[in-house]
């Protein structure tokens, strides 16, 4: 059997078609699928990934000319520009989501699965497994490049931008990591454990039938057999179990409160400063946006108020909804409900474009008193929303929301 990571609903686990997808007859979240030859497609995909992050990392990403003067930068200027200029914790956050934690995340993968295909456990694969897990929702590959597209065409009328091995590189990564997430097979990594007979259990619930789902390696344990932390360990990965995630109605409550709290000055202090022969022009996000839209690019402006305006609040808003609906014990729509969180935390991460624009721009144009960028302190409140709300949907259950409804 096999128990939804979204409503705790309980499975049987029939087999699939080759390449079929198996979903949640309650709530509509994934639960597995059947692709062949899954480890090995993943290990090439991923030996392909770090060697297109290394080639990323190494050679010229794009280049700058404007009024006979070249500025030619690498993939982390932008990061390196920012925490030159004092904004440490901006340039930190750039530099671990597009660089360290998908490279902790390839290797992490390439570590796993080089033994697994010849049959070996590798050593502490558990907890390895469990730092990848933990840092893929962090590696913003997509969202960077989206990022980097922003930044050329706002300075296409500005300068002339050649794009160099760098950039055609990371586009294959941001390609070959899509592909390498969507046909890994998690279920082929562990191997098959016998407890306890539970039965069919279909139709009901895993904390009603006393089971506990581990979130590592999904398998059913009973829920039996507490350490001193009230918590059991499961016996295939060693992961902490937990029926439902500890405090998280009131973790959650506190990160939306601080995160809300932030987006005030996140919009009010100017994220960057346009400086062109000696003049400063400070732009907060709406005067970004307005000056887009001044300049005839609809798409970009559209583009960005999605993503530092209306994502932001929507997450806000989505989040303190459904925290209330739960502790209301609201039987109102559960899998509208349970499809709301799922979008939010899909696009939560998609706000983080506005500091990659921000530290590209601050990396790219770097040219004097002729024209140069520099990051405001909007951007650290803005940058600290985002992490904040990616921790508030991360910290939250899903299943709270089902635990009240009285039948499946």
């Amino acid at each position: 059997m096999i128990a939804c990571h979204e409503c705790d609903f309980l499975h049987s686990k029939p087999p699939i078609p080759k390449g079929g997808k198996a979903l949640c007859t309650r709530c509509g979240a994934f639960l597995y699928q059947n692709i062949p030859n899954s480890l090995e497609k993943v290990l090439a995909l991923n030996q392909a990934a770090l060697l297109l992050l290394i080639m990323a990392n190494v050679f010229p990403f794009v280049s700058l000319k404007l009024s006979g003067r070249v500025e030619t930068n690498v993939l982390i200027s932008g990061a390196l520009a920012i925490y030159r200029l004092g904004m440490r914790e901006v340039g930190i956050l750039v530099i671990l989501t597009s660089f360290i934690f998908p490279f902790l995340t390839i290797t992490g993968m390439l570590y796993i699965l080089f033994p697994l295909t010849f049959g070996h456990r590798p050593w502490k694969m558990a907890p390895v497994y469990r730092l990848v897990q933990a840092l893929a929702p962090w590696s913003l590959l997509g969202v960077f490049m989206l990022g980097v597209l922003i930044s050329i065409v706002k300075l296409l009328d500005l300068a002339t931008i050649t794009p160099g091995i760098s950039l055609y590189s990371f586009v294959g990564l941001m390609v070959v990591s899509a592909a390498a997430n969507a046909n890994l097979d998690a279920f082929l990594i562990w191997p098959p454990m016998k407890l306890e007979p539970m039965g069919n259990g279909s139709g009901d619930t895993a904390a009603k039938r006393g089971l506990i789902a581990c979130h590592t390696c999904a398998l059913l344990v009973p829920e039996t057999g507490q350490n001193d932390h009230g918590h059991g360990v499961c016996p295939r990965c060693e992961s902490p179990l937990h029926s439902r995630k500890t405090n998280s109605l009131t973790r959650t409550w506190a990160l939306i409160c601080a995160a809300a709290i932030l987006y005030i000055p996140a919009n009010v202090y100017p994220v960057m400063t346009v400086i062109q022969f000696g003049r400063g022009d400070p732009n907060t996000i709406l005067v970004g946006i307005v000056h887009l839209i001044e300049g005839g690019m609809w798409g970009l402006a559209m583009i960005i108020f999605f993503a530092s305006i209306v994502v932001p609040v929507l997450k806000l808003i989505v989040l303190s909804f459904l925290l209330i609906t739960i502790q209301k014990k609201s039987s109102w729509r559960f899998r509208d409900r349970a499809l709301l969180f799922r979008v939010i935390e899909a696009v939560g991460a998609w706000s983080m474009v506005d500091v990659y624009v921000v530290a590209i721009l601050a990396g790219l144009v770097n040219l004097g008193a002729l024209s140069t960028i520099r990051p405001g302190i909007g951007v650290s409140f803005f940058g600290a929303v985002v992490v904040i709300t990616m921790f508030a949907a991360r910290g939250f259950d899903p299943r709270l929301i089902w635990d009240h409804q009285e039948r499946p």
